[in-house]
């Protein structure tokens, strides 16, 4: 077996399929272990609580963090954004982490809903059901992925630590807005949210650790480092990569 295959399997496979198995497991927990134990219990009642509350204004702004995490918008950001940075930074590590990471908790966010079959809260729902699973938050997730992952390549850019704070002040500040949104909107309950901040955040810790890493190669021997952490070409050799 060769060492990229080794590597891709230590570093993405396996951890991946400890995350798909954590997220069942917590699936099953909510749904059928621990679904008429406290805090699952009073779940409802938050939802309820958040739909009596809706005014024509919240309503605006919930669909304006829901739309930011459409699949459609998801998509489109996250490929832009992929542009962006392989066309600044003339490399191809960020872009792919990025890539990476919202790829990856969608497919854990799919697999669990093929497994896990919860309903929606009962309120009245804000948006069309997909008939995917309430557990987890596809939405949440995905923004967890796709802002946090852009919130750790811009603090690694950052050059004071003002700037790396407001940088993931600015950026976490968005998947936080989705979650609220999907409860206010009727379309999860708490603990769906909760499981997709675990989700999105695991794939892009995953995806950092196998492709921001530095100290790995992937096939070709280890350039060097300048001062500012970019690899440096051999003389001869075009920048980049």
């Amino acid at each position: 077996m060769s060492d990229v295959v080794v590597r891709v399997t230590r570093r993405v496979l396996l951890p991946l399929a400890l995350l798909f198995a954590l997220m069942v497991g917590l699936g099953l927990l909510v749904t059928r272990v621990l679904a008429h134990t406290w805090p699952f219990t009073v779940e409802d009642a938050v939802n309820r609580e958040l739909a009596a509350d809706r005014t024509g204004g919240w309503n605006d702004v919930s669909l304006v963090f829901s739309t930011l995490a459409s699949t459609q918008m998801i998509v489109v950001v996250t490929v832009l954004a992929a542009l962006v940075l392989r066309l600044v930074l003339h490399r191809w590590r960020e872009p792919l982490f990025l890539c990476a990471a919202v790829s990856a908790q969608a497919l854990i966010f799919l697999f669990t809903t093929m497994v896990i079959d919860r309903n929606r809260p009962a309120v009245e729902h804000m948006d069309a059901s997909p008939p995917t699973s309430s557990f987890p938050s596809g939405h949440t997730s995905a923004a967890t992925a796709l802002y946090v992952g852009l919130a750790v390549l811009l603090a690694l850019r950052a050059r004071s630590t003002p700037a790396k704070v407001t940088w993931w002040a600015l950026l976490v500040l968005v998947p936080v807005g989705v979650a609220l949104t999907r409860m206010y909107r009727g379309m999860h309950h708490p603990s769906d949210v909760v499981a997709s901040f675990l989700n999105g955040g695991t794939c892009v810790a995953i995806m950092a650790r196998a492709v921001l890493d530095r100290t790995l190669t992937w096939g070709r021997a280890k350039l060097p480092l300048n001062r500012s952490g970019d690899d440096v070409a051999p003389a001869g050799a075009p920048a980049g990569g």
